[in-house]
């Protein structure tokens, strides 16, 4: 399964109101660490189909999703549970860091 683009329009179907929990990655095209987490985040889709969403809002695009949600540097990784922020990772994160917390949620 495809990561899910985020925008203003379906942040709330997609993340809000989801039935599993959903990793957002906060990234911008121009971002380093952003594009050598790109690759973990796409492993994670997959590895995670069908138990957690995993989804990318590109912060140049979606300022007022970043903006709500106090994101001031990037990559920045918003773990959702239930509508719920219940974890938070800045910067460049192991895949094998984001694995061990989806798994607690899933």
């Amino acid at each position: 399964m495809a990561e899910v683009k985020l925008t203003g329009e379906n942040f709330m179907a997609e993340v809000m109101e989801s039935e599993v929990p959903v990793l957002v990655d906060f990234y911008a095209d121009w971002c380093g660490p952003c594009k050598m987490l790109a690759p973990v985040v796409a492993q994670l889709a997959e590895e995670y189909a069908g138990k957690a969403k995993i989804a990318k809002a590109n912060v140049d695009e979606q300022m007022e999703l970043a903006s709500k949600f106090r994101v001031v540097s990037i990559p920045t990784i918003l773990l959702f549970d239930k509508g719920q922020v219940v974890k938070q990772f800045v910067g460049f994160t192991a895949k094998n860091q984001l694995a061990a917390e989806l798994d607690k949620l899933v």
